[in-house]
């Protein structure tokens, strides 16, 4: 019954040709390597698994609690509680660079902030990127992130920087360490571990990974989406964090609602005699793009879930 995999370590982050979390999630397999720059094996997790090739394989997530120290560790995990449906008011910084074979995932944005209306997106230069408090994703091109220092991240965001060896956790003084983001307040991240090219399905796709994670998915499962060709990735974080979501919440006055939706969608409520059901629907409800919060006027059970 194991759905994902918390590896509580930050040493090995790989195996071979592939990243650490990549090996657990699929087993250790060359497939998923590319000494040639080239495409590796899909993941059928992408996108929630719509338009899996039929060979596609199935992970078993796995994220890495990564840190120089324990007590480092302590704080994520702490962030990551934090974050539980807490519903943060902050943005997601798209931030354009003037690396060109680094920036290549800033094809995708302009797609991204059209689609993905729930949330507030701002796409700067990386001159202007700098000082922002509000952040609750942010997605570069870099081999450095200078104002790294300067940012505020909210608990449960996400952030990373397309480069070659961001996934190289420790002692890597050619580029930046993912871990560097969660050392500035970041809940999770992603680098590779072996030279990928700057192929933009061996990176996260910051609209996909916002979609997800905004509809209520864990951070482990809205970055796995985020990454086509995920094998020579390393995924570093604390992977339950859920910012976001979808809840019933009794009060004194009855059951109501509390909502966030990347572009708004119907719910089913279904009420049963106690927590463990057997559940029944019995409306419909229609929750917006963005936060919502709303009675349930004539609903009395026990116990009221949504789907």
């Amino acid at each position: 019954h194991i759905k994902a995999l918390a590896l509580a370590w930050t040493r090995p982050w790989r195996a071979g040709c592939m990243s650490i979390t990549s090996a657990f999630a699929f087993g250790y397999d060359e497939s998923f390597c590319s000494a040639s720059c080239g495409p590796t094996r899909a993941s059928a997790y992408f996108n929630g698994g719509r338009n899996a090739a039929p060979d596609a394989a199935v992970p078993r997530p796995a994220m890495l609690l990564a840190g120089e120290s324990v007590e480092q560790v302590r704080r994520l995990i702490d962030r990551g509680i934090a974050a539980d449906f807490s519903y943060p008011k902050g943005s997601v910084y798209l931030v354009r660079t003037e690396d060109p074979a680094r920036n290549v995932r800033a094809a995708l944005f302009d797609d991204t902030v059209e689609q993905v209306r729930g949330l507030h997106f701002e796409t700067p230069a990386v001159a202007d990127a700098g000082g922002r408090r509000d952040v609750i994703g942010y997605f570069t091109g870099a081999v450095r992130v200078p104002a790294l220092s300067s940012l505020e991240f909210l608990p449960g965001a996400p952030a990373d920087h397309l480069t070659s060896f961001g996934g190289q956790l420790l002692g890597n003084t050619r580029q930046m360490s993912a871990i560097e983001w969660l050392k500035a307040g970041a809940t999770g991240s992603y680098g590779t571990v072996v030279e990928p090219c700057n192929h933009l399905w061996k990176f996260p796709h910051p609209g996909i990974l916002m979609t997800w994670y905004a509809e209520g998915d864990t951070l482990i499962e809205a970055y796995w989406k985020s990454v086509a060709w995920p094998g020579e990735g390393v995924f570093i974080g604390e992977p339950l964090a859920r910012p976001f979501g979808t809840r019933a919440v009794r009060d004194d006055q009855g059951w109501w609602v509390e909502s966030f939706s990347s572009v708004g969608r119907r719910a089913i409520v279904e009420t049963a005699p106690g927590a463990i059901g057997p559940f029944r629907p019995v409306r419909e409800v229609m929750l917006p793009a963005g936060y919502g919060k709303r009675r349930l006027p004539g609903i009395n059970a026990p116990a009221v879930r949504l789907r």
